[in-house]
């Protein structure tokens, strides 16, 4: 079965995008050698990408805690030295043992310039599909924006209330103020999916017709005076008396080709006697 389309609201509103503050100072040295001592030391190795240069800088690893480890997207303030830098969070990377930061990216953003970024997703609402007995499943965790960084949104709502089973809500059917989604339109955000609780299938539908028909059989046959059990009983003592006649027939072909190859063993013993008395 298909996904339909769900019927939402045009247009839905989010909170702007709230700014963390990040203080740096300016990398002195660049290399792998000044990246590893400036790890050492609890920071981490920053890049910016400007308009027309690239800052690196380092920030203590315990400035990222807001920024990383939470759900909503953050405009990022940098300070570095005393400058002023107004930026987003690129990419980051990470330890692949100890999950420690190991270097982030920013870009540089202006005010008269938008923005591409990642925003995360927020599902709200109390799905009708999920009452039902579907599961809601959300296929898009962050989905691509772009917009003014003032116009930028923390988080999108998308409101599953309507959302029936074997529906989804796609990029194509959501809007936003002031922002364009950059995802392919037809990619799907969040759907409901069917359950056996929510929706039976044919062939538990066929058995169940067929254990009916069954049950309406047997309470006939009683009303009409008939056994079936016993009936049943009878059929099963006859196969067994059958199987024994079987048997039996059996035992005595064994007993028949035993005894003829007995017969053949003495012919042979006897004509051995006859060849020695000749000779």
């Amino acid at each position: 079965m298909g996904f339909r389309v769900a019927e939402l609201s045009s247009t839905i509103t989010n909170e702007q995008m709230k700014t963390i503050e990040i203080k740096g100072s300016l990398r002195k040295e660049l290399g792998k050698k000044s990246s590893k001592l400036t790890r050492k030391e609890g920071g981490v190795p920053c890049v910016i990408y400007g308009k027309e240069n690239n800052i690196h800088f380092h920030a203590h690893e315990n400035s990222f805690k807001n920024l990383v480890y939470t759900h909503e997207a953050h405009l990022v303030k940098l300070d570095i030295d005393g400058q002023v830098y107004n930026a987003v969070l690129q990419d980051m990377q990470f330890h692949p043992v100890t999950d420690k930061i190991l270097h982030a990216d920013f870009v540089q953003i202006f005010e008269n310039k938008p923005v591409i970024i990642n925003v995360p997703v927020t599902v709200t609402g109390d799905s009708e599909g999920v009452k039902a007995g579907g599961k809601l499943i959300v296929k898009k965790r962050n989905l691509k924006v772009k917009g003014f960084a003032n116009d930028l949104p923390e988080n999108l709502v998308v409101d599953v209330t309507d959302l029936k089973i074997a529906h989804s809500i796609k990029v194509g059917d959501l809007a936003y103020d002031k922002i364009e989604l950059l995802d392919p339109k037809i990619t799907t955000v969040v759907t409901v999916a069917t359950s056996r609780v929510a929706l039976k299938t044919e062939e538990e539908e066929a058995a169940e017709a067929a254990a009916a028909a069954a049950a309406a059989a047997g309470e006939g046959a009683e009303a009409t005076g008939e056994a079936p059990a016993e009936e049943k009983g009878k059929e099963k003592e006859k196969d067994k008396d059958r199987d024994k006649d079987r048997d039996k027939d059996r035992d005595k072909d064994r007993d028949k080709d035993r005894d003829k190859d007995r017969d053949k063993d003495r012919d042979k013993v006897k004509d051995k006697d006859r060849d020695k008395e000749r000779k």
